[in-house]
């Protein structure tokens, strides 16, 4: 049992919740993007216009990603699984 195979699983995990977060807000990011630039080119100053188009891009994006997400999700415990064995043995 050897502590590098500890710290690649560590990685591994961050690397996977980075990756699965930015697939959620990255896409509200860009179109908060959009809309702050609309509000600034219209002058309109209105705080919950951003609100709604954000809203619906997360939901639609967990929506189309969910099975992409889980499908993530498995492999990472599936391969932890896996190399119980051989932190074990």
């Amino acid at each position: 049992m050897e502590p590098e195979i500890f710290v690649d699983i560590l990685s591994d995990a961050l690397f996977l919740v980075i990756k699965l977060v930015s697939a959620i807000v990255v896409p509200g990011l860009l179109v908060g993007l959009v809309v702050a630039v609309f509000q600034a080119a219209t002058s309109i100053n209105e705080q919950t216009l951003s609100f709604l188009p954000r809203l619906l891009i997360t939901i639609s994006a967990l929506i189309f990603g969910g099975h992409w997400l889980t499908q993530e999700l498995m492999d990472f415990f599936t391969r932890l699984i896996m190399i119980i064995p051989e932190i074990a043995g």
